[in-house]
């Protein structure tokens, strides 16, 4: 299927071939017929992609602090390097889409194939929608009318926070779509409104939606303009629609506001704003966040968990909802916001047309052979995408690899550490499939899917490496040995007792099996060196970890006990595997102690773990999301003998009490991955067992997940 994407590092717009999306639970896979661009939004986008480094900079000064942040504690080369790969990563495009349905995922209900429906759905001939984000359309509202639903819907929460009342006076700074959809739902509220703008056309638009206007082209005082309109008592609400840097509006809307009025922000101005003007009068204001509530909330957006009207009467869906029926009443028109329509194979020169100085309003993007009278659909569900003009030649028999995830992780770091270790790329999946498209162009893969079993089913592949999210590495795993493949699967494991015993029971019933967990700090050269030195000391070791963590919301998929399994499961199993190998002896015993909830983190997140192993070793693991960024995140310390060992964030090795050795400091940090993946190719090319014992992979395993729950 096409899709359109944009590269966040020079702003280019173009349509990719990529996998169709494969239907799975609470989601629904739609056909599209019209998507309909979003011009500030997306205009911004490209604006920001074809700016320079430092135009990037600038525009972001909180990612510049954390890339300075970055830099004092990893280095120069490492940090460069993330940031590159984050601006290498192509942008989906689009957030307002109509189609209609081709299979409702289990738990949809209410909606069949065939229905119409709108959704936030990208810019691409099938897309793979929430359920929570998706309305069905009313047989009187076209595809082009409903079209304009998302941005209707975003319209629709600013005026619910700005409360306004029957006969009130309510201004609206900015007239693109937001704000010439605001107009007509404050006037379908019964409101006086206030348009103001620039744009001769959108101002005449405005009036003919019912409001009256004022161009800032030419009128001096546009606050003293609204004083009188609204009969020297000041404007009872002001809605900020426009997309600008600077202040000015803001400041606009304290000054035009009455006293105690409501300035609701829904578009993207700046925010210096002028104490006086909002405490003399003792103004509200508020950011109003999309489409409402339910926004960026995982469990109503991707879990499906609805909110219960009764507590949360107007949630983004309902919201979606209530516009499709203004519009199917007749009390919002669309049909004047409509400048230009292209199709999918067009769209290079629709979002020329975006970023130039030619006049336009509402951009649709058409979809001829997805949604459209008569065609295929089946066609486009295609879930392979072959580049035969990538392909490689292949390096050796053995290790014709597969991965299944294209995060930033595997992206950045795994794929380049397999093709160096002379692996074949042959399939990459990803659930959108545009990572996966984007990493085999990358990186010469035979072809990208959006499905995993393509990499099962492919006699080719023989090795399997799994990065996706962690909730699903049991199941890949169990699925790879099945298929009789090597597997390299990044940390952790799996999430619960009950996984790691199928994961077991499946590497015992499979003859020649070789399975390998991601635990690479084993692997770095400086740990290495490390254990080297430790070699002949026959003491009892005491080893103390300190990991600087860092704070992660619980909002993030990885502090969800069923999606990620939250941080102690999805990387603290690194610094027991650590202990372990450092120990050398199985662990006896562990006890986890949870220090407390921390202000924005996870409780778990700030633990310490005491391992005690049968050689008398004893290791200490402090896994703090408490402390400050400027300290390096990582530190190892070993004692044995009256001998002590440093080792500082991978990247200076000190030693006390030894012969021979004092420090040794790398110019840039080595965590070991190159050297983890190094490892694991050679013994599938040679036969030779895995570089990880199978039973260290499952005692660490079961350890990590014990202490995780202790903590609980």
């Amino acid at each position: 299927m096409k899709q359109i994407l944009q590269s966040l590092s020079n702003g280019q717009t173009h349509v990719a071939d990529v996998p169709a999306p494969k239907v799975r639970a609470g989601h629904v896979q739609i056909a599209s017929t019209l998507s309909l661009v979003s011009a500030g939004t997306e205009r911004m986008l490209v604006d920001f992609g074809r700016g320079s480094l430092l135009t990037k900079a600038r525009q972001q000064p909180d990612k510049v602090k954390q890339a300075l942040e970055k830099i004092g504690t990893d280095g120069l080369a490492a940090t460069l390097e993330a940031v590159r790969t984050k601006l290498d990563q192509p942008l989906a495009l689009g957030y307002c889409n109509v189609g209609r349905v081709i299979e409702p995922g289990s738990a949809c209900t209410g909606l069949c194939a065939g229905d119409r429906v709108v959704s936030n759905g990208k810019h691409a001939e099938v897309v793979l929608s929430p359920k929570n984000l998706c309305a069905k359309i009313p047989d009187g509202v076209s595809d082009e009318a409903a079209s304009f639903t998302v941005i209707g819907a975003i319209a629709l929460q600013g005026v619910r926070l700005a409360q306004p009342n029957l006969g009130e006076t309510v201004a609206v700074l900015g007239l693109g779509l937001v704000g010439l959809l605001t107009v007509q739902l404050l006037k379908a509220n019964g409101c006086r409104v206030l348009g103001l703008d620039f744009d001769k056309e959108r101002l005449a638009l405005a009036r003919q939606f019912g409001a009256e206007t004022v161009d800032l082209g030419e009128v001096a005082d546009p606050v003293r303009a609204a004083i009188g309109f609204s009969q020297g008592r000041g404007m009872d609400a002001v809605l900020l629609t426009a997309s600008t840097q600077s202040s000015d509006p803001v400041a606009q809307a304290a000054q035009m506001s009455r006293k105690r009025g409501r300035v609701v922000l829904v578009g993207v101005t700046g925010l210096e704003l002028s104490r006086a003007d909002f405490f003399e009068k003792e103004l509200t204001f508020q950011v109003s966040c999309s489409y409402g509530p339910g926004r960026y909330d995982p469990a109503y957006e991707e879990k499906g968990q609805d909110y219960p009207v009764g507590f949360v009467r107007w949630t983004e869906q309902r919201n979606f909802e209530a516009v499709l029926e203004l519009m199917a009443s007749g009390a919002i028109d669309v049909s004047p916001l409509v400048s230009h329509k292209y199709e999918i194979g067009e769209a290079a020169s629709a979002y020329q047309l975006l970023v130039s100085n030619t006049p336009s309003l509402g951009i649709l993007i058409t979809y001829p052979n997805a949604g459209g009278t008569g065609a295929d659909v089946n066609a486009l569900l295609n879930r392979v995408v072959a580049f035969a003009e990538e392909r490689a030649p292949a390096k050796s028999t053995k290790g014709h690899t597969g991965f299944i995830g294209a995060g930033n992780y595997g992206g950045r770091v795994l794929i380049s550490a397999f093709k160096e270790a002379g692996a074949t790329l042959t399939t990459i999946a990803s659930s959108s499939g545009v990572s996966a498209t984007h990493y085999a162009k990358k990186f010469k893969f035979h072809q990208a899917t959006s499905d995993a079993a393509e990499i099962f089913a492919d006699p080719e592949t023989d090795t399997v490496c799994i990065c996706s999210r962690h909730d699903s590495h049991k199941q890949y795993v169990i699925e790879a040995l099945a298929a009789r493949k090597s597997v390299f699967v990044e940390k952790p494991l799996c999430l619960t007792l009950a996984d790691l015993d199928e994961i077991e029971a499946a590497y015992r019933n499979t003859p020649d099996a070789r399975l390998m967990v991601g635990y690479n700090r084993r692997f770095a050269p400086q740990v290495i060196r490390l254990k080297n030195i430790l070699a002949e000391e026959t003491a009892p070791k005491m080893i103390t970890i300190s990991v600087n963590a860092g704070q992660v919301m619980s909002s993030h998929w990885t502090q969800d006990p069923d999606v990620g399994g939250g941080r102690i499961i999805g990387e603290a199993c690194h610094f027991i595997d650590l202990a372990r190998h450092l120990a050398d002896a199985p662990i006896i015993s562990h006890t986890a102690t949870r220090l407390g909830p921390a202000v924005g983190a996870h409780p778990a997140d700030n633990a310490s773990i005491t391992l005690s192993f049968r050689n008398g070793s004893v290791a200490v693991i402090n896994y703090l999301a408490n402390g400050h960024k400027s300290l390096p995140k990582e530190r190892l310390e070993v004692f044995c003998g009256g001998k002590v060992l440093q080792l500082n964030n991978f990247r200076k090795l000190t030693g006390l009490g030894f012969k021979g050795f004092k420090s040794e400091t790398s110019w840039r940090q080595d965590k070991g991955q190159k050297n983890c993946v190094a490892a694991f190719m050679l013994s599938v090319s040679t036969g030779a067992p895995s570089p990880i014992a199978p039973e260290e992979l499952f005692e660490v395993a079961r350890v990590t997940i014990n202490a995780a729950e202790q903590l609980k």
